[in-house]
């Protein structure tokens, strides 16, 4: 990979985040969530600070999900029986994934006690 233009790099990029909304129904409810958020956004109108704790927070539980779904993949691929080590990091991973939405519920309803 190394070497290779910035445009190709982004393209490989483009094409994991492709696959995981394919595959992973939880990365497409959390994408449907963020473009709820952004309709949300642009009805309020709220000042810029709350745009980008919204970006930011909404960037974080996406991420996080797409951690999670590349360590999930690989495990899988590399050692698809049951181990407990194997358990442990999946679950971890999901924990990542937990503690970002609840995060993210955190900035909602600091939202919308200082707008509603």
């Amino acid at each position: 990979m190394k070497g290779l233009a910035f445009r190709r790099r982004i393209g490989f990029a483009l094409h994991g985040i492709g696959i995981a909304f394919n595959r992973e129904r939880s990365f497409r409810t959390q994408c449907l969530a963020g473009a709820a958020i952004l309709v949300i956004l642009l009805l309020v109108r709220p000042a810029p600070l709350w745009w980008a704790i919204g970006a930011l927070t909404v960037g974080l539980v996406l991420v996080a999900e797409l951690v999670n779904t590349a360590l999930e993949t690989l495990v899988d691929h590399l050692h698809p029986e049951r181990h407990p080590a194997i358990g442990a990091a999946k679950d971890i991973a999901a924990g990542a994934v937990l503690l970002a939405s609840s995060i993210a519920v955190l900035v909602a309803v600091a939202f919308m006690f200082a707008h509603f």
